[in-house]
């Protein structure tokens, strides 16, 4: 049943009703990308959870999120149940057994698994305009700020640096505004906010180092099995953006830094984005246009992305062109919406005349699905309805106690773990600023000390703002009038000796009585 290149994905239908038909996904075609698809309690995540193995066996290490919690169970072995069993016979799996596969775990917040983070250089003015909601003015300002900060040498590494920035660049907005263009407060204000908002959703947990290493999600075993990295994302899914932004990130981390390799006979990494909707769901046109480039280039990387997702509407039509392997389980159809989603789905497949493919997505119970992947020279095989396999591992969530026996183990265990802060923009800022401070009060207590020098020069007893008898050193006039007292001085000492000179000097200190 298990061929050497192919990953088996089940049995499909014959006219008699049987399963015994294998269907195979092709190794070498695991980087063309893919779409999983079906409405809520289809058998999505075991699709996903039978690939993520199927990947893992052949060498290639697999990332994927836990969305609910059930995922984690790929770290175990499965149980004997009366319905798996069923199924194995029912597709004549004779190779099947119960295996674990080789997990690392990973968690933004650090508590189902290793944290995880990036810095705010890395996350790039794009992805962090999304991530904040920024209009395009705003999204200028970051883009100013990104340049300031590479210019001055200072490092984004976490939000107060970025705050730092910020608070920097709204206190010069207007020499700053000279050099790169229009910079308002108000954007920058907007901003900072978005940045509070941000906070205390938890994002500060996510930005920070040290950052994560790509390299630590293409780790093998010593047996030749790919690592599967399952990020913890059931607390994340509470902050939806955060999630979409942190996946595109490391998808574009991937693009940017893995060199190209053509078409390898295996993926070097296949990328699993669980609830891809919510990267979709009211993106600018820039980003999905980014996430096309992305998708369409990374292939020659050795990348394969595969898209899960309930509705195949959820991904952009340019996008979904692109995906090559194709897992349809069951749509329900009673709303107009519904009812274009499920010909949508029927027209992308290669039709196969024994059946109505449009009928046949409503039709299709748990655990069976509409599949059609890449064959011969890469071009679609024609669809066909699938009962797909049992899963090896286990169906359900881990124990605690499993979970924390597993993350100590890990080949990265106490690589991420642990809060690096050096110096970055908020300590550079912050000591340009102290500087500053300290220049701008030796410069005050310097005028100071020339402004008493001058009073004590020409003080006389009996004359001036003060009593007699009290120190020149205290008097609170400003240095203009210091100014003009002296030259009154200056004149009274030439013609003390008139009465016509007397009476200048009384008059200019306020001392004149008529």
């Amino acid at each position: 049943m298990i061929e050497e290149g192919k990953l088996f994905l089940g049995g499909s239908r014959n006219p008699d009703d049987s399963f015994n038909n294998p269907e195979y996904l092709e190794l070498k075609f695991g980087n063309r990308h893919g779409l999983i698809t079906g409405a809520t309690g289809t058998g999505k995540t075991v699709t996903l959870q039978i690939l993520a193995e199927s990947f893992s066996n052949a060498g290639v290490p697999v990332f994927c999120s836990d969305i609910k919690g059930d995922l984690s169970g790929i770290a175990a072995a499965g149980e004997e149940k009366d319905f798996l069993l069923k199924r194995a016979e029912q597709i004549q799996f004779s190779d099947y057994e119960f295996a674990a596969s080789p997990v690392i775990f990973l968690d933004l917040y650090g508590e189902k698994g290793h944290r995880v983070r990036s810095t705010v250089a890395e996350m790039g003015p794009l992805l962090l305009a999304r991530l904040m909601n920024a209009t395009e003015a705003q999204e200028g300002v970051l883009n100013i700020a990104f340049k300031i900060a590479d210019e001055g040498g200072m490092a984004l590494l976490d939000l107060k640096d970025l705050q730092a920035l910020l608070n920097y660049m709204g206190e010069h907005a207007g020499e700053i505004s000279t050099r790169y263009g229009f910079v308002s407060k108000a954007s920058v204000g907007s901003l900072q906010r978005a940045l509070l908002v941000l906070e205390q959703q938890g994002a500060e947990y996510f930005f920070g180092e040290p950052a994560l290493d790509i390299r630590d999600l293409m780790r093998t075993t010593q047996d030749g099995r790919g690592m599967i990295s399952v990020l913890a994302a059931d607390k994340l899914m509470n902050n939806p953006r955060l999630y979409a932004t942190f996946l595109l990130w490391l998808l574009s981390e991937l693009f940017e830094e893995l060199p190209e390799i053509g078409d390898p006979d295996k993926p070097r990494l296949v990328f699993f984005f669980d609830e891809a909707h919510l990267l979709f769901d009211e993106a600018p046109k820039v980003l999905i246009e980014r996430v096309e480039q992305v998708v369409r280039l990374i292939r020659s990387k050795g990348v394969g992305v595969y898209f899960v997702t309930q509705n195949p509407l959820d991904v952009p039509e340019a996008v979904l062109a692109q995906l090559g392997n194709r897992v349809q389980h069951a749509l329900r159809a009673y709303t107009p919406r519904e009812q274009k989603a499920v010909k949508t789905a029927a027209d992308t497949f290669r039709t196969n005349p024994a059946f109505d493919t449009q009928e046949a997505i409503t039709a299709l119970g748990t655990g069976e699905a509409l599949v059609s992947t890449l064959e011969g020279k890469g071009a679609p095989s024609m669809v066909e309805r699938t009962l797909i396999r049992p899963p090896s591992s286990r169906i359900g969530p881990l124990t605690d106690a499993e979970r924390r026996d597993i993350i100590n183990r890990s080949p990265i265990a106490g690589q991420y773990d642990r809060d690096i802060d050096r110096e970055s923009a908020y300590e550079i800022l912050m000591e340009r600023a102290e500087k500053a401070a300290k220049a701008e009060a030796a410069q005050r207590e310097e005028e100071e000390r020339e402004t008493e020098s001058a009073a004590g020069r020409w003080s006389l007893p009996g004359f001036g703002d003060e009593p007699a008898g009290k120190p020149a050193g205290k008097r609170t006039s400003t240095r203009q009038r210091e100014t003009v007292v002296e030259a009154a001085m200056k004149s009274a000492a030439r013609s003390v000796a008139s009465s016509l000179g007397r009476a200048i000097v009384r008059g200019i200190l306020g001392s004149l009585k008529r």
